[in-house]
């Protein structure tokens, strides 16, 4: 339950967050650079924009606070990517073009990924930092131990980095300090002295912790606005100061309740607008010995944003090996009454990954979870982890056809594969897709290498690699070799469409002898129009996802390769690749330029959500389902691999979800998402939006506002399957 008084700043924030605040930030940043700082060295021109535009921020603050500071984007939805006379979009996109043949075809048909728009990159960010630095020391310690690194750094790099930490630190005190004479002309004086303690020093209380965390929070997120740079691991850094406080009876937890409630609030307030925006807090999970580190403020923030019901921030349940009733049934009932905003990862299943593909343990057993699901250690990662997918599927269906696109009917000169007709065995055909994937996976991460490589100069980001380990010791910003881990990320789409169509051809061209390769072909040519029998002979063949252990034994060897050639990417400066293997809200496009499949389906068929097997292929329910999918290799999905389990709210009661989520855990997959609403009540949505503001969905590692979502997207959703008696 939430108190009075919150329930009136849940309101207010309402219509703050829909109404928006101006800003002047992206102009105070670019112009500064280009006028008062534009003779300094660049580094410097860097930091001290990005230091005027932070510090000259218009403070807005409320006589209801008990937390102080805000920041807005502007009304019109802008997330400021501060490129300017310093475009290094401009400059990549320029440069991948002549390094990658056919660079905009590839990026029309989805072989490779475009991660711009043109103006800005939405490939930035998707991790989590070391905030407990500034929760332990203060701006003012961490401020200290730059300033006496100074004093000796190792090479002039690193002085610039020092120097750019410490600009930065001290911008980020000069705002604080503006809403301290804010709250004292309100009145407010107890918010006024608090503020006057933290950031600056060292927080010595839970209220003090949380407003440290949330004011370096939203001034590195100035510096660094993009959907995916998140909190973590927010109870695990928090639980220490406030169990000191309940030990001492400075706090009760309805009082801390009120905090984290505040807190979610104002996070809320500043992303009210934007759905498609995500801050990830992680909760639960283990403690760097293998042990549980869920605690009670693991439930308050379950608690508090189920009871708030807002879109914003994400918060996500890490279940350890040795969780315990309490924790099951926390996370069943907020998968049944989250309004379809939980999200539970499997920490036993991500760890091994985690480990297996070099990540140090107690790294491993600190990961979290930037944005949507995408798999990071909090503090130690550069921030290109995720980036762009693949649309595998069409790939599968240009190696059948000779490089033939089958949806508009186009022979694409650049594909230069042979079609399955000239082949004469399943694994010569099979070796060849490979050799195809990889080489347009290769292509999608040089395009992050290649951003990665730019943002080294043209955007320090000298507040969050202050945060970041490593940094430090190296000198050097966290794109620039600083970070301990810098990997780059990108998704293999339709994993499960493609396993089907394999085993399709596999079985029915050259095990099976069903059809010859030719008829296949052109029944696919044809979108299966006066190939009926064809048709029904291979949608009967057995799919992944109905718990058959040849079909799901195939389908564990196929996603291991890809995932492998994702695994084995190498960049120049030591980077390496990660699949991340998720839908998103990709699905509705990448079906729509699919042809007819080997497996029997006609032309703009769903993609898979994540591994989660097709619609069709789970009509033996969701035990089988889940068997099916616990036979993939998941050591190798370091990156995380999500799965969709939508179900009809009348079949998922408290005492089935349970057993279906002590089932995933304990089968070994890693990520849990789904929906628990019924189709007939977004169908009423999508007819009648007025009625269903707050009508959340998951649409594939966020969730969003059903009636804000576009057309494609909501009947993608509608017409996902719905587990049900």
């Amino acid at each position: 339950m939430i108190t009075k008084r919150i329930n009136t700043i849940l309101e207010k924030c309402k219509i703050i967050g829909k109404e928006g605040r101006p800003s002047h930030f992206s102009y105070d940043y670019n112009n500064s650079a280009l006028s008062m700082y534009n003779d300094l060295p660049h580094y410097k021109k860097l930091a001290l924009s990005m230091a005027y535009a932070i510090k000259n921020q218009d403070v807005w603050c409320y006589d209801y606070d008990n937390l102080g500071g805000r920041i807005f984007y502007n009304n019109e939805k802008e997330v400021e990517e501060f490129s300017s006379d310093l475009d290094y979009v401009t400059m990549a996109l320029t440069n991948l073009k002549q390094d990658i043949p056919s660079f905009d075809e590839l990026v029309d048909y989805e072989l490779i990924s475009c991660l711009t728009n043109g103006k800005d990159l939405w490939c930035n960010g998707h991790i989590s930092w070391n905030y407990d630095y500034i929760l332990k020391y203060g701006v003012v310690g961490l401020k200290n131990k730059y300033l006496n690194a100074l004093s000796n750094p190792k090479d002039d790099k690193a002085k610039e980095f020092y120097e750019g930490v410490v600009i930065l630190l001290d911008s980020m005190l000069e705002f604080n300090d503006k809403h301290i004479l804010e709250y004292e002309k309100l009145g407010n004086n107890e918010l006024a002295r608090r503020m006057s303690i933290v950031p600056r020093y060292p927080a010595k209380s839970f209220i003090e912790a949380v407003q440290s965390f949330y004011m370096q929070h939203i001034v590195v997120m100035r510096e660094n606005p993009f959907g995916g740079n998140s909190p973590g691991r927010l109870d695990y850094y928090l639980w220490p100061y406030l169990k000191r406080d309940l030990n001492k009876n400075i706090i009760t937890m309805d009082e801390a309740k009120e905090i984290i409630d505040e807190l979610f609030l104002r996070i809320d307030e500043r992303l009210y607008n934007y759905d498609n925006w995500t801050e990830a807090i992680v909760v639960g999970g283990s403690k760097s010995d293998g042990k549980s580190a869920v605690n009670p403020l693991t439930y308050l923030m379950v608690e508090s944003i189920m009871d708030l019901n807002i879109i914003h921030p994400a918060v996500y349940i890490r279940v350890p090996k040795d969780y315990d009733d309490n924790l099951i049934n926390l996370c069943s009932r907020y998968l049944r009454c989250g309004n379809n905003r939980a999200q539970l990862l499997n920490d036993e299943a991500i760890i091994k990954s985690l480990i297996k593909s070099g990540v140090a343990l107690d790294d491993a057993y600190n990961y979290a979870c930037g944005g949507c699901m995408e798999i990071g250690i909090q503090g130690k990662c550069a921030d290109f982890l995720y980036g762009g997918f693949q649309n595998i599927p069409k790939i599968l269906e240009l190696m059948i056809t000779g490089g033939y696109s089958l949806h508009n009917k186009k022979k694409l000169d650049f594909f230069t594969g042979s079609g399955l007709v000239n082949y004469k065995s399943f694994d010569d055909f099979y070796h060849d897709f490979l050799d195809v994937v990889k080489k347009y996976v290769d292509y999608s991460l040089l395009e992050l290498e290649t951003y990665s490589k730019l943002a080294e100069v043209n955007r320090p980001s000298y507040l969050l690699s202050s945060m970041i380990d490593n940094c430090f010791e190296r000198g050097r910003n966290l794109n620039d070799g600083g970070a301990k881990y810098k990997l780059f990320g990108s998704t293999p789409m339709g994993l499960p469409n493609v396993i089907d169509s394999l085993y399709a051809i596999k079985y029915a061209v050259f095990d099976k002898k069903i059809c010859s390769a030719c008829e296949l072909v052109d029944a696919m040519h044809n979108n299966y129009i006066g190939y009926d029998d064809l048709k029904y002979k291979l949608k009967s063949i057995l799919k992944y996802g109905m718990d058959n252990d040849a079909v799901d034994s195939f389908a564990s060897i196929v996603m291991g390769d890809i995932a492998d050639i994702y695994c084995e990417y190498n960049a120049k400066d030591g980077g390496r690749g990660m699949p991340v293997i998720l839908t998103f809200i990709h699905g509705p496009a990448a079906s729509s330029i699919l042809g007819a499949s080997a497996s029997g389906l006609r032309s703009c068929s769903s993609v898979a959500q994540g591994i989660t097997p097709l619609s069709y292929a789970m009509k033996y329910g969701i035990t089988a389902a889940i068997n099916s999918c616990s036979k993939m290799p998941f050591d190798k999905f370091f990156g995380g691999a999500s799965t969709m389990w939508d179900l009809e709210p009348m079949f998922a009661n408290s005492h089935l979800l349970n057993v279906i989520v002590k089932s995933f855990i304990d089968k070994g997959l890693q990520i849990f998402q789904g929906n628990m609403t019924s189709v007939d009540e977004l169908i009423k949505a999508l007819d009648n939006p007025e009625e269903y503001p707050n009508l959340f969905v998951r649409v594939g590692g966020y969730s969003a506002r059903f009636i804000n979502l576009n057309k494609d997207l909501q009947y993608e959703i509608i017409n996902r399957y719905r587990h049900g008696k």
